[in-house]
């Protein structure tokens, strides 16, 4: 697998000052750990290396309310303080110094990755410190302050872009990116997540399809818990690479928390870092089939920190610089060490769970009596006919 250009990561290590604090689910170490091991692994060096600026208030505003800027401002400044209205104090989203600063650091790294990737400058650009997708305009939710995936959209709109694709396999809905774009034809928004029927936003549901004069865009295709590599494939594949192709964006624009992980403490789904692993080379593929290579990567949620962050988004940066790892490829001892030595942890041995991923295509029917072929279907029911593809398989 190669590119047909260069590859750029956009990182510097102050972007790890989004903490919400020691006791937080979304430690900022999973971020170090990640681009340790992606440099011992030489994945770094296949890469450009560019730093993250830091978005302008203007730039955030395109999507946010200055109101929930200046309360964001306020609280990195003013201990104690909490404005629950907007989302922050909360226990999803406590205050912390410079939280503006530091939010608004992660937008402008995806700023930057969208500027790399439309200007031409990268074919591919990740920055796995974003995909902070729960932010809505006038509130932060669900351990994300500011949105910066819909900012990085919003500004590829308003340099000329006129269809853009944002595909989210997070664990989680993809909510506050859907709710900008629902009403907005030109930018499609695919969420494959557990349902919210169990889980948190409680939203992402199939008949949720886009507003009036966008419909078909939105896209959810909403799974039961307990779904493991070989369903999630099914699914993904069943919806994902149609609605892509008919679509024809120019960009694509991803959202890779790896938080559907069996070992998460926060979700019931049982994929494995070789399901998901599997999930990015099929997202690396559509980039080059339906938006000519263009590619923006985010990374999003996950909180089995040691076990599963690191080594998934290693195989991601190594999948986006056109050379993958092999899943079996032993974890550095030195790398592992230093789990040892910060964390007292022991870390994987190997960049892989043990699974070889496989998925039955849709192709060959379905079956109405499980939970996860009802789900898919009920999302092709209700999304296909909107772009004149037939649901039926």
């Amino acid at each position: 697998m190669e590119c047909a250009g260069p590859t750029s990561v956009v990182f510097d290590p102050t972007l790890t000052a989004y903490n919400f604090g020691p006791t937080h689910p979304m430690s900022p170490v999973r971020v170090d750990l990640t681009m340790r091991l992606a440099d011992e692994l030489g994945v770094l060096d296949r890469l450009v290396r560019v730093d993250a600026p830091v978005a302008t208030d203007e730039q955030i505003a395109t999507v946010h309310d200055p109101g929930l800027i200046a309360s964001v401002t306020r609280a990195g400044s003013t201990p104690g303080y909490e404005d629950a209205g907007r989302g922050l104090g909360t226990e999803d989203d406590p205050v912390f110094e410079d939280m503006h600063l530091a939010s608004a650091h992660v937008v402008g790294a995806t700023l930057e990755a969208v500027r790399q990737v439309w200007s031409g400058e990268s074919l591919h650009s990740v920055n796995i410190s974003g995909g902070l997708h729960h932010a809505m305009p006038d509130r932060a939710s669900g351990f994300c302050i500011y949105n910066d995936v819909a900012v990085g959209i919003t500004q590829l709109l308003a340099d000329g872009a006129e269809r853009v694709a944002y595909v989210d396999i997070d664990v989680h809905h993809g909510d506050g990116v859907e709710k900008v774009f629902y009403d907005d034809p030109r930018v499609l928004t695919v969420s494959l997540h557990e349902t919210g029927q169990m889980l948190f936003p409680g939203t992402g549901f199939p008949t949720d399809t886009g507003g009036p004069g966008a419909e078909g865009t939105a896209v959810n295709v909403a799974l039961p818990p307990g779904t493991s590599d070989a369903g999630w494939l099914r699914a993904f594949h069943a919806v994902v690479p149609p609605v892509l192709r008919e679509f024809r964006p120019q960009v694509l624009v991803t959202q890779h928390g790896c938080d559907s992980h069996m070992n998460d403490p926060l979700a019931h789904m049982m994929l494995s870092v070789d399901g998901q692993r599997a999930a990015y080379l099929a997202l690396h593929e559509l980039a080059h089939e339906v938006a000519g290579g263009r590619w923006v990567v985010t990374g999003g949620g996950g909180y089995s920190v040691v076990d599963v962050v690191p080594r998934a988004w290693t195989h991601l940066l190594a999948i986006a610089s056109g050379h993958p790892l092999d899943p079996e490829l032993a974890t550095p001892p030195a790398w592992r060490e230093h789990v040892e030595q910060v964390l007292g942890a022991d870390a994987p041995h190997r960049m892989t769970d043990g699974r070889t991923p496989a998925y039955r295509d849709w192709s060959g029917g379905y079956d109405p009596e499980t939970w996860l072929d009802r789900a898919i279907h009920a999302t092709r029911m209700e999304v296909f006919p909107l772009h004149g593809l037939d649901p039926l398989p």
